[in-house]
């Protein structure tokens, strides 16, 4: 009985069901072709071709103008280390001593010698005086003068090689007291006070000159290749005689406040590389950069002319390529395949796909399909400014 029954609800409620489904179906088909169709909401920019400035970005390493190692030039026992391990020095300051007992033995053994001869000169001057008018008279032979004068000029000659000696022994003694030869930084000391200093360890520490400051990066054979490729096609114009700005950038993302200029190109390709080294010089007179230090350098001072450039954003990847959304005349959507160059700021350079006066879709690009109908709102002019005001090339 129970099964008879399940079978004839079956029968009854199946069909019911199927009808109401397909009135749905209907009414949900009315309701959308009754729907009208919405313009979807863009944001876009207007193309404007302009002069724009770029420059060329590299990693770069610092280096000290003038690095200076300290030695010790005479051979002695270090007394003491005078200066503190990486302080700024002066020119003239102390930085080691040197034991100048013996030295200033020399310098007094050297005083009591040029005495000795000197005195020799005045038995020697005085000889010759009285000789000499005794040869006149000929009381003497001509021999006498002849060994006078000669007397006379070995006891100068002593009296020249004994002050000769004499400086030699007051230069040693100056040596023993080591000054810096120069403004800068200290390093370590590599001896420890009461180390005896020779040939074999003369090298006492380092003192680097912080202002101004070398910056070292190496330009590769195929950017400089593009570079002047597109020079040549009147991709880009480059300052005159090549003098440009170099910006640095430090590890934290600032800006150094100081501009350098290039002062050596290196002639020659470093054959392992393939690349030439550059050098430029920045002041340095806070002493934020130091030596060794990696920074980023930015060449400044190119420009590329009537240049179209575009928010990266706005650009898109397929595998055909990359596109951008363009407003046509009649406010819709049509899909463009561009070709991008370098970077620049935050926006693109566009080779090619796009000219003056072209509509091309910035923010709501991803509501998009191919003839859809827009409302376009400007895009903020201001704001487009300041993102390409820091270029770069890459």
């Amino acid at each position: 009985m129970v099964r008879e029954i399940r079978l004839m609800l079956k029968c009854i409620w199946f069909p019911l069901l199927l009808v109401i489904a397909t009135l749905q179906l209907q009414a949900c088909g009315q309701g959308k072709q009754a729907a009208p169709t919405k313009p979807v909401s863009v944001t876009a920019m207007t193309i404007v071709p302009k002069d724009t400035p770029v420059s060329l970005e590299f990693v770069a390493q610092t280096q000290s103008s003038q690095g200076v190692n300290i030695q010790a030039r005479v051979s002695g026992f270090l007394d003491t280390r005078v200066y503190i391990e990486g302080s700024n020095v002066k020119k003239g300051d102390i930085l080691f001593e040197m034991d100048k007992k013996p030295f200033q033995a020399q310098v007094d053994a050297a005083n009591a010698a040029l005495a000795r001869y000197e005195a020799s000169v005045g038995v020697a001057r005085a000889n010759l005086a009285r000789t000499k008018p005794l040869v006149a008279q000929n009381a003497l032979s001509q021999r006498n003068l002849d060994d006078a004068q000669g007397q006379f000029e070995q006891a100068s000659a002593a009296v020249a090689e004994a002050k000769a000696d004499l400086y030699s022994a007051q230069l040693n003694l100056s040596y023993a007291t080591i000054t810096s030869p120069v403004d800068g930084v200290s390093s370590l000391s590599a001896v420890a006070d009461g180390t005896y200093l020779d040939a074999a360890n003369s090298q006492l520490t380092t003192v680097s000159v912080l202002s101004p400051m070398w910056i070292n990066f190496s330009l590769s054979e195929n950017i400089l290749a593009r570079i002047l490729g597109e020079e040549k096609k009147g991709q880009l114009t480059l300052p005159e005689q090549d003098e440009f700005s170099v910006e640095i950038i430090l590890v934290d993302g600032t800006t150094f406040p100081y501009r350098g200029q290039i002062d050596f190109s290196d002639p020659s390709y470093n054959a392992d590389t393939g690349t030439f080294l550059i050098r430029a010089e920045v002041e340095n007179p806070d002493g934020v950069l130091r030596p060794n230090q990696y920074v980023r350098t930015q060449l400044v001072g190119a420009v590329r002319p009537d240049a179209i450039v575009v928010p990266q954003r706005a650009v898109q990847q397929s595998a055909k390529g990359q596109f951008v959304w363009v407003i046509n005349k009649s406010d819709k959507s049509e899909l463009r395949y561009v070709t991008v160059g370098d970077w620049n700021g935050d926006n693109w350079f566009i080779d090619e796909g796009l000219s003056k006066g072209d509509r091309v879709v910035i923010d709501g690009a991803i509501r998009l399909a191919a003839d859809t109908l827009v409302t376009v709102k400007a895009a903020d002019a201001s704001k487009d400014a300041d993102s390409s005001s820091s270029t770069s090339t890459k």
